[in-house]
């Protein structure tokens, strides 16, 4: 465990100036309120943040960031508060440990809501300062360190985060040094076996030589760039056993396959020599095509700056070759960390870098847009987890934006407005598709209408969280503007049947309350998305009426004659989990039968439709769950209609084949709706047949007798067509 004079000593060494009494009463401070608790491996629970703030002491953090570290934990594990922090340490201390503070007193409905929460304050504390990002990624970086003394199952929960969000956020700051330790110990809980096979095989590699060959190549690259007059440093660096099996997984290729395993840098006194050695390695090596990169004209958004290229070296390896200046290097090891200037005994940040905070900006826009907890995790995921495209505004700006970004991503990355009134768009001076997935230094060009609104079909195709996210919020004011109309047209038809009229004033506050919406509008809007039963509110308004209501059951009616309904009065519901009233169809994708395992669909401006479970339309439904519906038959009830069944025939191109066919189903209580032959071949003929029948016990016993028919080649049930 660190001593308190050698943090002090730490911090000296790149801060002469550092605020000691500070840093003291903070590490004493901590140090009694967690007094005699223990970790889970029994250490002392103040070693873990004691351990934090060395870790940032290593990319020399200030003494308020080192003293968050400290106490980052005191305010969620012990008794002291906000108030005892703000009052012994200040204001911005205290603003710097609230951020990072988890969100421990509010009850969630689940975990992943927990989580999304405690990220969405992570984001806004982080916004505000950037530093409450670096003390949340060391107490990570340190937690990972220390988590083979927890139950496997969290460890794999732990790890999954960790590579999920907190190394995308450690490389969107560029904090390299930290992100790269938390990805090696996730990758060996989540994927041991692949990290084992990776290690054993790099020492293999090392072993036969592997080491001599790497010293070989040193020494011609640094002779070579010698020989050109360049003061060049030339150091060689394995690659880490993740990005390898990333690579691996990307390529799809063995690691036999992988010719670039080692990558060599070379250091420069300036920018312009950077360039000189690259022109030096480029004429001694032939290059391997669109493997080059200019980080250094065009940076990462984190600030990243280098050349990056790919030749065949030296005794015809292939090697990757990174050429940068010191600066560069310290910047790509602390990213945001090195930013922190040092004068007149305080830390500053340097904005200079304003640039590399764009995607922080994008994250708050995300905060705003997204409606569910989860649903701003996933769209937050998007925008961390992607590689980089740059392209061009038509006055020369650059965006950076995720791989495989179209127009549409694009005109909201440069603002929200001009997203969401985009109607076209010019690459490099050519219209194209608003699908269309830009490349690096693509020039793009908004066409805007003043009248236009962002299209649902966009969500198909883009590929950033905010666009995602605001295309979404659009969709549901739409949809609730239609569900409000909707569920007003329900009520006043209710209204209407029973020989009253719909007056707003009826729909008082206790009314609202009672089915816990907030307005008039909301309940509308509950009404017409099938949450909340149009009868039910009108007994509320009425209740005197349900005394008198007594619907009386309607007679079956025959199987192939539409149903009927009496003035008021509504038929049995087949379906369970449906309210009374409730529109329903039944979807011509699948034919769900009584009998299959269904799902309820909620659809604007028609109610509920029913799928079957294993139904491929289902899909597209897959990022609006809100529109699901647990449902299914009702057991032991006659359905008041019957059901088209539809089935895939193959039959003989032969006299009496067709005849024999009908006869089948006729003969088994069914009745031909419908016959499409969709494809006539010399010998046989493929066709789409829907059979009226009672439920899937029915169609398929009509199934089994029609295979038994000789002219029948084949025969099965059509799923989605």
């Amino acid at each position: 465990m660190i001593r308190q004079y050698e943090l002090v000593d730490m911090m000296k060494a790149y801060d002469p100036d550092v605020n000691e009494d500070l840093v003291n009463r903070a590490y004493v401070f901590a140090m009694k309120a967690h007094g005699s608790q223990k970790r889970a491996s029994g250490d002392p629970y103040f070693s873990h943040p004691l351990e934090v703030a060395g870790i940032l002491t290593e990319i020399k953090m200030d003494a308020p960031t080192i003293c968050t570290a400290l106490l980052h934990d005191t305010v969620e594990d012990t008794e002291a508060t906000l108030e005892d922090i703000r009052k012994l340490f200040g204001v911005e201390i205290e603003k710097l440990v609230d951020g990072v503070t988890k969100l421990s007193q509010i009850k969630f409905q689940s975990a992943q809501e927990k989580q999304a929460e405690n990220f969405r304050k992570l984001i806004l504390a982080m916004s505000e300062d950037i530093r409450v990002l670096l003390v949340k990624l060391a107490d990570r970086l340190h937690n990972m360190r220390t988590l083979q003394h927890v139950k496997p199952e969290k460890q794999k929960r732990i790890a999954l985060e960790t590579i999920e969000i907190y190394v995308p956020l450690a490389e969107r700051i560029g904090v390299h040094k930290i992100k790269e330790e938390m990805e090696d110990i996730a990758f060996g809980i989540l994927n041991a076996e692949a990290r084992d096979s990776i290690t054993t095989r790099l020492n293999f590699l090392r072993a036969e030589g592997g080491e001599a060959v790497v010293g070989r190549i040193l020494d011609e690259l640094r002779a070579k760039l010698a020989e050109a007059g360049l003061r060049a440093e030339v150091k060689g660096r394995e690659k880490t056993r993740h990005s390898i099996w990333k690579k691996m997984q990307r390529k799809n290729i063995a690691f036999e396959q992988l010719s670039d395993i080692m990558a060599f840098r070379i250091f420069v006194p300036d920018v312009t020599e950077c360039y000189h050695a690259l022109g030096v390695i480029h004429g001694l090596y032939p290059t391997v095509p669109g493997r080059f990169k200019d980080y250094i004209s065009l940076p990462k958004p984190n600030g990243y700056r280098s050349l990056h290229t790919t030749v065949i070296g030296p005794e015809n390896h292939r090697i990757e070759i990174q050429i940068r200046t010191p600066e560069m290097h310290e910047e790509s090891e602390l990213g945001v960390a090195a930013h922190w200037i040092y004068k007149d005994g305080t830390a500053k940040h340097d904005q200079t870098s304003g640039k590399q905070m764009r995607w922080l900006r994008e994250l708050m826009d995300i905060v705003d847009q997204a409606q569910k907890p989860e649903e701003f995790l996933e769209n937050t995921k998007l925008e961390l987890f992607q590689d980089q495209v740059f392209c061009f505004t038509p006055t020369g700006d650059l965006i950076s934006l995720p791989r495989g970004a179209t127009p549409v991503d694009f005109a909201y990355a440069v603002h929200s407005e001009l997203g969401d009134k985009t109607v076209g768009a010019k690459v490099n001076g050519r219209i194209t598709p608003l699908s269309t997935a830009l490349h690096n230094g693509d020039q793009v060009e908004i066409t805007t209408a003043k009248n236009q609104t962002p299209s649902p079909q966009w969500e198909r195709f883009v590929v950033t969280g905010k666009a995602k996210a605001r295309i979404r919020r659009f969709v549901r004011q739409q949809q609730r503007d239609q569900y409000m109309s909707l569920g007003r047209g329900m009520l006043q038809k209710v209204f209407k049947q029973e020989g009253h009229d719909l007056i707003d004033r009826n729909i008082t506050q206790d009314i609202c309350r009672h089915f816990k919406t907030e307005n008039a509008e909301d309940l509308f809007t509950g009404i017409g998305s099938g949450h909340i039963s149009a009868r039910e509110v009108f007994y509320a308004v009425h209740p005197e009426e349900r005394i008198k209501d007594n619907p009386p059951v309607e007679p079956q009616i025959a199987l192939t004659e539409k149903k009927t309904h009496q003035k008021g009065k509504s038929a049995p519901m087949p379906i369970k989990g449906l309210i009374p009233g409730m529109a329903l169809h039944y979807a011509r994708c699948c034919h769900p039968l009584p009998g299959d395992r269904i799902v309820g669909i909620v659809t604007t401006g028609k109610g509920v439709t029913i799928h079957t479970i294993d139904c491929e339309t289902l899909e597209s439904f897959a990022d609006t769950p809100e529109r699901w519906l647990e449902v299914s038959w009702e057991e032991g009830e006659d359905t008041p209609e019957s059901h088209v069944g539809r089935l895939l025939i193959t039959i003989s191109n032969k006299p009496g084949a067709l005849a024999s066919l009908s006869t089948v189903i006729g003969k088994n209580g069914g009745n031909i709706t419908n016959l499409k032959i969709t494809n006539r071949a010399l010998d046989f003929w493929d066709m789409i047949i829907d059979v009226y029948v009672r439920d899937n016990k029915h169609l398929n016993d009509i199934i089994a007798t029609l295979r038994g028919t000789p002219e029948i080649s084949d025969v099965s049930r059509a799923r989605s067509r």
